[in-house]
């Protein structure tokens, strides 16, 4: 999952970010309205979160311009007001949810959890290929009932995959939602997890799940219709 924050403040933007990563998200920073806006503009996320109070571009009207956009990407507003009419705006603005500051980063993941689920909605907690099992509220994989060990890295490429199965995943796309700016341009770091999680999820099993499409990217599908 790909998160851009738009945050002024670099200690706040720091410490998002840091924890994010921990959580093992992408994520990348942009330090005002103007430049959030850039990065939205170049790349697709999966989430934005965005502080309102930002010079050269508020966030209010940042996310009316992403919005006026068609961009749908779900919005979290951060703000430090807390005023009823305050959070009306940011809703009215297009923004999907909001979080006061100062917050608690349990709350913050709870809320991206939220969002996440909100934009997969009828597939609750837990994704499903086949006799394999992807846990999200405690990370645990399970292949006919036997769990895997993934690293937190391969287990969000196998949400990723798990989440879009049946569609064929370019190595871009792939590696535009688990890497961030500095990484995903590397050549062959997504073939480098693909070959782990396979050796992982589908070596000792007959049906093999994870397919390459030659000259298209990876797709995982099982069943009779691949």
């Amino acid at each position: 999952m790909r998160i851009l924050v738009v945050e002024d403040e670099k200690r706040i933007a720091s410490f998002i970010k840091r924890g994010l990563e921990e959580e093992t998200y992408a994520v990348d920073v942009a330090y005002d309205g103007e430049e959030g806006l850039n990065w939205i503009n170049s790349f697709s996320y999966d989430l934005i979160i965005m502080d309102i109070l930002m010079p050269k571009m508020d966030g209010i009207t940042l996310c009316k311009t992403v919005r006026d956009r068609g961009i749908g990407t779900p919005v979290l507003m951060l703000t430090a007001m807390d005023a009823v009419d305050d959070r009306v705006e940011g809703l009215d603005a297009g923004a999907d949810d909001y979080l006061v500051k100062p917050f608690a980063f349990k709350e913050l993941l709870a809320r991206i959890r939220a969002l996440a689920r909100r934009c997969t909605e009828g597939k609750g907690n837990i994704l499903s290929v086949a006799d394999l099992k992807l846990d999200l509220v405690s990370r645990r994989t399970f292949r006919n009932g036997q769990e895997i060990e993934l690293t937190n890295r391969e287990f969000a490429l196998l949400e990723l995959l798990m989440r879009n199965a049946g569609q064929v995943l370019s190595r871009t796309i792939i590696a535009e939602h688990i890497w961030d700016y500095n990484f995903f341009n590397q050549s062959n770091i997504v073939d480098v997890y693909i070959r782990q999680i396979r050796k992982k999820v589908d070596e000792a099993f007959s049906e093999k799940l994870i397919h390459t499409v030659r000259g298209s990217g990876y797709k995982i599908q099982g069943g009779n219709n691949k």
